[in-house]
């Protein structure tokens, strides 16, 4: 049986979805249906990863500068420099676990904020993409050795693209890691309150910086999917704003900004809302300029929803109290 946030989000996808299907009978075609399945699994991957930050109450604003920068260095090593694709790849998985490492050293270790950490890596990243190309837009060429992962990242298995199946197989993992290990439990004490946490005997550092880790690593992989969907890396524009795609579908999700809360299927089906809703904007002919200004109102919705539960279970706790019956602590 779902959880109830996960039950209400799930049926609010299949209401949106059978409302865009009867506005426009395309939006159910196979082409239509699979272009979504291609977009929720390059979402949702990073989607997760951003998703695990917040559950820890810090945030990560650097992941679209991550994609611009990791993916300018993929296709020089492998287009200019000749470098096999194996080694290539490892670099840039390599480089997303740095980043990653090097932001949640600077959060636990100097006591630096995230939102600041992050947002000077938004701003580094892209910097340094734009420099390293000298602003000019890089892309793959004629006769590349990488056509096997290029197969690997853009192409479909049994029908389905291989980003939507890599999306399931790190959702099912980290599903685990999240909701039946150690690791999970200690990323839900740490985002509830990191000070009972750390006298409660948690290497809170050590949680937190692994959240960011895995957020760094799990953008890696994400920015091998999209340089491969778009063939080409323009350092200036290169995932940008992808930060708030997958802020809004962690808050979709079921993700606390105040942290302690939240889920990996919750992520997965916010990122499939996301992308029906996009859908439903492109059917009403809402212009696509606007589709900043939908994400901006699903986050504020997002955050005003999760509010008012809140208030809701602070005061079922009061009322508990008043009757002298323990406030039952809810289970992520």
């Amino acid at each position: 049986m779902l959880p109830k946030k996960e039950l209400g989000l799930l049926l609010l996808l299949v209401v949106i979805s059978a409302i865009t299907g009867v506005l426009n009978p395309q939006f159910l075609s196979g082409v239509n249906l699979l272009d979504m399945a291609n977009l929720i699994g390059l979402f949702g991957v990073f989607s997760i990863g951003e998703g695990l930050t917040i559950i820890t109450g810090g945030i990560d604003l650097s992941v679209g500068s991550m994609f611009s920068l990791l993916g300018v260095i993929f296709i020089d090593l492998i287009a200019n420099r000749d470098v096999a694709w194996p080694l290539a790849l490892l670099a840039v998985l390599t480089g997303g676990l740095l980043l990653g490492a090097i932001q949640g050293l600077l959060i636990t270790r100097l006591r630096m904020q995230p939102f600041i950490v992050t947002l000077c890596g938004l701003l580094i990243y892209r910097g340094a993409a734009r420099y390293y190309t000298d602003d000019s837009t890089m892309g793959f060429g004629y006769g590349n050795s990488a056509d096997t992962l290029s197969w690997l990242a853009s192409g479909r298995s049994f029908g389905l693209p291989h980003s939507f199946t890599f999306m399931i197989v790190v959702a099912l993992i980290l599903g685990v890691v999240l909701h039946r290990s150690v690791f999970g439990r200690y990323l839900f004490a740490v985002g509830k309150n990191e000070e009972a946490a750390r006298y409660s005997g948690i290497s809170t550092n050590l949680v937190i910086a692994g959240a960011y880790v895995l957020s760094g690593l799990l953008a890696g992989v994400s920015t091998i999917f999209l340089v491969f969907y778009t063939n080409s890396v323009s350092p200036s524009t290169f995932g940008n704003f992808y930060e708030l795609y997958a802020i809004a579908a962690a808050v979709l999700g079921g993700c606390s900004l105040r942290g302690g809360e939240g889920s990996i299927l919750g992520i997965v089906l916010g990122t499939a809302l996301l992308q029906v809703l996009q859908n439903l904007v492109n059917i009403l002919g809402i212009p696509s300029s606007l589709n900043f200004a939908v994400m901006g109102t699903v986050i504020l919705l997002g955050v005003f929803a999760d509010q008012q539960l809140q208030k809701r279970r602070e005061a079922s706790v009061a009322r508990a109290v008043q009757r002298g019956h323990p406030a039952a602590t809810p289970v992520n």
